[in-house]
């Protein structure tokens, strides 16, 4: 019998076949999501060998040496939602896996999660394999799959089995929008969910009233509404609400953990805080976008056409120009975990495929490179959360949630060597003339950001160095997402988990009080600013202590200067139940104890 033929070789250039081997960090302040000390870091082969004091390690020689002093050494960015080459309405997304992984790495993101989409009918296997060869020979950064399930069938359940046990996919995307192109029942949910949890999986969802959209749209267009304003009132907030409520009861009566994507209005991130709540923390994550925290749905209603159809996507951006900071304050208290991008991006040519219909503009906007950037301006910048937060919810917590940590979104021996050096006081304005997207139009055009990714490791090569790129197709590699999920299923299934990871949740809140959705929190007295840099360290699992004679300049704060106006969330009192009298949703009961005692629960 014939041998099978050798593994095709990646052909990498020169240039990065000799990148840094070994590469030294020094006088930097390493942050992760449980802690922040100063400290160096030693990376060999593509792996982080060392994190600890530069007085108890011998540099090696013909090793490279970056020194961070004043600067952030944080994990890579991971964005667990993007869309690349994605065949949509008609078109194709301009951003293929080249350019849309090379602009990842630009705004320092090293890890991104794609979603496979079958079409209706389709093998999940087969639209797996096109997926993988599409995106094999043209990553700059490692990847992983997420798999949309468009349909509902045997085959598909026994495939999702194959794709689990044999493909190194954990997750699955349901969709309750797309009618009569994606969207499942209600019945078909609990079965993909009951599907999910026997598998160890993790179920994923898009929620929105798919029958409710589809009955305004026919409305909409009947009336005249054509332009890019109808694409939100056709699905409004409390649509997308009532989907998020459904989606999390069905997969609370399946037992299986849900994730419920894009996360696009105060409703709705209202329904899932109070999911967490109902449910004790178990079972429910939630992720927003960079698009939601950095901009809003007024642009719908802008004089030009293209620039209006240029912010289309679904759920839509919401035209109350308050949802920014409120979707912000869900992810400083825990009620949001992660921030993707939904990279989907269209040129104008393509968008003007809705140029009489709005339901036919192609859906999507960019972000996957401005995401760390966006995050850090709206969440570090204005003070409502701090840099150990801000790693949580744009790295750790995705790497959690779909079994990468800790090779993933940790800096520590062993984990791989994707880290960003980041200048907390330097500035760049974005835009559509400068950014690394294949897209003609930036929705966060002129956009003034503090936090700028100095350097960008790739698996230990140095690919970003003062805004110079060096990347080459192919150097990624697929990344297996097992199943089984400890930061998921260890809840799920009653495992009590360690002292550390329970506190996990508790750090980098700068002294913030979890959300109460019964009353206001306050504050009886002033509280320091817990944003300043430490002079020593501040521990963490995992992470060298630096030596008590070690004397390291650092900066003033991490998060630059608080402008003028802004108001600190230390100061301030927020809740939930306040702010749902100012959304749209105002016909959602509000959560109230019961007479005579406190609330168990909601009713």
């Amino acid at each position: 019998m014939a041998s099978p033929p050798p593994a095709p070789v990646k052909k990498v250039p020169i240039h990065l076949q000799s990148a840094q081997n070994r590469l030294y960090i020094k006088r930097g302040h390493v942050v992760n999501h449980d802690g922040m000390q100063q400290a160096d870091v030693y990376i060999e082969d593509g792996t982080v060998r060392y994190v600890g004091s530069g007085a108890d390690f011998v540099v090696p020689g013909g090793c490279r040496t970056i020194d961070a002093t004043g600067k952030l050494v944080i994990p890579g960015g991971i964005d667990p939602h993007t869309h690349f080459q994605l065949e949509f309405g008609g078109t194709v997304s301009v951003d293929d896996f080249y350019k849309g992984t090379k602009a990842a790495v630009a705004g320092g993101t090293t890890t991104i999660l794609d979603f496979v989409l079958p079409k209706k009918g389709e093998s999940l296997l087969e639209a797996y394999d096109e997926w993988r060869c599409r995106a094999d020979p043209k990553v700059v950064c490692d990847y992983g799959l997420h798999v949309g399930i468009t349909w509902w069938s045997k085959s598909v359940r026994d495939e999702m089995k194959i794709l689990c046990q044999e493909r190194g996919v954990n997750s699955f995307k349901c969709f309750m929008a797309y009618k009569g192109l994606y969207q499942l029942n209600d019945s078909e949910l609990y079965e993909v969910f009951e599907t999910c949890k026997e598998l160890g999986a993790v179920a994923m969802v898009h929620a929105e009233n798919g029958d409710i959209i589809a009955k305004n749209v026919t409305k909409l267009l009947a009336d005249g509404v054509t332009g890019p304003e109808g694409h939100e009132l056709s699905r409004t907030e409390e649509v997308e609400a009532e989907a998020v409520n459904r989606a999390c009861v069905i997969a609370h009566q399946a037992h299986c953990p849900l994730y419920v994507v894009h996360v696009m209005s105060k409703s709705a991130g209202i329904e899932v805080a109070r999911a967490r709540h109902r449910y004790n923390g178990v079972g429910i994550f939630g992720e927003t976008l960079a698009a939601a925290v950095g901009t809003d749905g007024t642009h719908y209603q802008h004089k030009c056409w293209h620039h209006a159809a240029a912010h289309v996507l679904s759920p839509p951006l919401r035209p109350d120009p308050t949802t920014p900071e409120f979707l912000m304050k869900l992810l400083a208290y825990d009620d949001l975990q992660t921030t993707g991008s939904d990279n989907c991006t269209f040129n104008r040519n393509q968008k003007e495929l809705g140029l009489k219909d709005f339901s036919k503009i192609p859906n999507g906007v960019n972000g996957v490179e401005d995401r760390m950037s966006v995050v850090w301006e709206k969440g570090v910048q204005t003070g409502l959360i701090d840099p150990q937060r801000f790693v949580a919810i744009t790295s750790t917590n995705s790497a959690k949630i779909f079994n990468l940590y800790p090779r993933k979104g940790r800096i520590a021996p062993g984990s791989d060597a994707d880290l960003v050096v980041w200048d907390p006081k330097a500035v760049r304005t974005i835009s559509a003339s400068t950014h690394h997207q294949a897209c003609d139009f930036n929705i966060f055009e002129g956009m003034k950001c503090h936090g700028v990714p100095e350097f960008v490791i790739v698996r230990g090569r140095v690919c970003v160095e003062n805004d110079l790129i060096r990347v080459a197709e192919g150097q990624g590699s697929f990344l297996e997402t097992p199943v089984y999920p400890a930061f998921v299923y260890d809840a799920v299934n009653g495992v009590k988990r360690q002292p550390d990871d329970e506190s996990d949740e508790k750090h980098a809140r700068n002294g913030l009080q979890g959300l109460d959705l019964h009353q206001k929190s306050g504050h009886d007295g002033d509280t320091p600013d817990a944003y300043g840099l430490p002079d020593k360290y501040i521990p963490g699992p995992a992470l060298s202590v630096i030596s008590g004679d070690s004397q390291i300049s650092t900066p003033h704060s991490a998060r630059g200067h608080r402008p003028d106006g802004t108001k600190n969330m230390q100061e301030s009192t927020f809740s939930i139940s306040e702010e749902l009298d100012k959304s749209e949703s105002r016909s959602c009961i509000r959560v109230r104890a019961p007479p005579g005692g406190k609330s168990s629960g909601f009713w």
